[in-house]
């Protein structure tokens, strides 16, 4: 289940994953988040070692300004609070897999 977070809640969240958590920083208005967003709803759902959270970046710009988020949709995943992958646009399951399980 993918969790949406805010600025508020966001290091309690994501500190609290043991594993891979992955970011997605998104727009309402944005259409390749828009194309993004089942793919990582699937993620979500098929995968027990990835926790899944969402930003809105319209609500919370001081988190993506902190997280140096210039164009959405940005995917950030991190293990132990820590930047392991960063994509940005749309990209396929395999190749969001790919790049924030390596």
């Amino acid at each position: 289940m993918v969790k949406y977070i805010n600025t508020q809640n966001f290091e309690s969240e994501v500190n609290s994953v043991s594993g891979v958590a992955l970011v997605d920083f998104y727009a309402d208005w944005c259409g390749p988040c828009k194309m993004v967003a089942p793919i990582v709803e699937e993620i979500s759902n098929e995968r027990d070692d990835v926790t899944v959270f969402k930003v809105n970046v319209d609500e919370s710009p001081e988190l993506a300004s902190q997280f140096g988020v210039f164009s959405i949709p940005t995917l950030i995943g991190l293990k132990n609070g820590q930047e392991t992958a960063r994509i940005v646009g749309f990209r396929q399951k395999a190749a969001i897999l790919a790049e924030i399980l390596k």
